[in-house]
């Protein structure tokens, strides 16, 4: 039944969202709601093209980016004839990896508890810009040199698109395209025009460019990297939206497929994650609802379903700034007349740390950025504690007048307020990475990455105890990452990389350590 669902109100909410786009010369987005056999209402805002001027339409084609993730799953564990298992180890299939990358499994490579580092960055920490092209197969032999995880497999949770890679590599030494399964299996049957590309340069008939704000204006966002199952899909939300009702109905393509990918998902431990194979679940006040964003340069998109309530709410968007996970968020709360939670403001802002490790949380306006990836906080059921809605990153945090305490990924966390020293003096110099020939150079306060024209420069900060807090542009983005000095070796840390290790190039370094 949906005859209490506030079709009306949530369209509302839909056009105030879209109608913060409708400004002379930029980019927009749409935004669909649908039940499993109608298109119940839709609100568009921008421009898909600031060369023509067209209107942003919801036939308007985009990147999914990560929205893609979901009908990956589907198709590899319940179309391919692959024959794999979530259980199966990824080295049963990828006998070039090393251990302890091999044995994470398939399952875990998918509901992002495997600790896998993400490749994108990985190699930005190696001073490969967004811009520069990489291939399938260079990235796997990279992925192959080195079999370190972020963190033990099952033991919490991040984000990371190298699972998904990695298993579309495996059907991809069977013989078996992520493209062709998608023409097959959803986009012939249910008419739509869906495509997975494999690079940013490859013609894709009708794709809106995607764009982002920087401050000269509007600038057509650019991607080197090889796309891979992770996010490579193309549409318009007008064709997701049609998917979406599939899975709903659970008939045609989407028969059986929501049981699947959103069955409990639990780390060691027997802790249940909100993360499933290629989804997300997130409770809105008695109601739970299902879905995952993307994020590539310059588009944004989400979806989330309710299938008891027979409700969805798709967006896509061809603009850096969209906050496509709160703007769903807000459709979907309009259309069940369920408020969100306040947000909270219990942790004070600032910068912590935690002790002997190296992990910092950036606290402002009720905003938490931990290891460089921000999520709002919102109130628990107990005032004095900051939750995220986050299934990927969920936060469970409170303030004991002197620390932070709590969990983050579902591991134990602790911070204490940053108390800077002066290492800086101490790690003057060059910086360098064996494998893959990477280096960076401290040179007073500024770290310094790339070569000739390409040289970057970032802002260093100290975390304490031997660490520095390094923030470098990176086209569109600027990326937040942590220098952990151990001795002659540094180890660069983000929320999606932890496993690089840079040592002490001697010859052109200001200072040695004391014997």
């Amino acid at each position: 039944m949906t005859s209490d669902l506030q079709w009306h109100a949530a369209e509302a909410t839909a056009k105030r969202i879209t109608g913060n786009w409708n400004k002379p010369g930029e980019p927009g987005g749409a935004i669909t709601l649908f039940d499993s056999k109608t298109l119940r209402g839709f609100a568009t805002g921008g421009l898909e093209n600031l060369t023509t001027a067209t209107p942003f339409s919801i036939d308007s084609v985009v990147r999914y980016a990560s929205v893609t993730k979901h009908i990956f799953a589907t198709l590899a564990l319940l179309k391919s004839d692959a024959g794999l298992s979530v259980n199966d180890p990824l080295g049963k299939h990828l006998p070039q990896l090393k251990a302890p990358m091999a044995q994470v499994t398939i399952g875990q490579a998918l509901d992002m508890t495997g600790g896998l580092p993400d490749v994108r960055e990985t190699l930005s920490l190696l001073g490969v810009s967004v811009y520069n092209v990489s291939d399938a197969e260079a990235i796997m032999t990279f992925l192959a040199q080195d079999g370190a995880l972020n963190f033990p497999a099952g033991s919490e949770i991040s984000y990371s698109n190298t699972g998904y890679r990695l298993v579309e590599e495996i059907l991809k030494q069977k013989g078996i395209l992520f493209e062709d399964l998608l023409q097959k299996h959803i986009a012939q049957p249910l008419d739509i025009a869906l495509h997975a590309p494999e690079t940013w340069f490859d013609i894709v008939p009708n794709l809106a460019p995607g764009y982002w704000l920087d401050t000269s204006g509007w600038k057509t966002a650019l991607a080197g990297l090889h796309l891979s199952a992770s996010g490579s899909l193309t549409g318009s939300v007008r064709s997701l939206s049609v998917w979406l009702q599939s899975l709903l109905s659970q008939t045609g393509p989407g028969a059986g497929v929501l049981k699947t990918l959103t069955a409990q998902r639990y780390l060691h431990g027997d802790i249940p994650s909100a993360y499933g194979l290629g989804t997300t679940s997130t409770q809105i006040g008695p109601h739970t609802v299902y879905g995952h964003g993307g994020s590539h340069a310059g588009y944004k998109a989400y979806f989330l379903l309710h299938p008891e309530r027979d409700a969805g709410v798709a967006l896509v968007s061809n603009r850096e700034d969209t906050a496509a996970y709160s703007h769903a968020l807000d459709v979907m709360s309009a259309l069940l007349d369920a408020p969100l939670p306040p947000r909270s403001h219990a942790l004070p802002d600032g910068l912590y740390a935690s002790t002997a490790e190296p992990y910092w949380l950036k606290v402002s306006n009720g905003t938490a950025s931990y290891l460089g990836s921000a999520d709002n906080l919102y109130q628990s059921a107990d005032a004095d504690e900051a939750i995220t809605l986050s299934a990927h990153m969920p936060m469970r945090l409170r303030w004991d007048g002197k620390a932070i305490k709590g969990e983050i990924g579902h591991a134990p966390r602790f911070f204490t307020p940053v108390e800077p020293n002066d290492c800086l003096k101490m790690v003057q110099g060059r910086w360098y990475h064996p494998a893959s020939k990477a280096a960076f150079d401290i040179e007073g306060d500024k770290f310094l990455m790339g070569v000739g024209t390409l040289r970057a420069s970032g802002q260093l900060t100290s975390l304490g105890a031997g660490r520095l807090l390094v923030e470098l542009p990176d086209g569109p983005w600027k990326k937040n990452f942590c220098l952990y000095f151990q001795g002659y070796n540094v180890k660069l840390i983000s929320n999606r990389s932890r496993v690089l290790n840079f040592r002490r190039d001697e010859c052109r370094s200001s200072w040695q350590p004391q014997s």
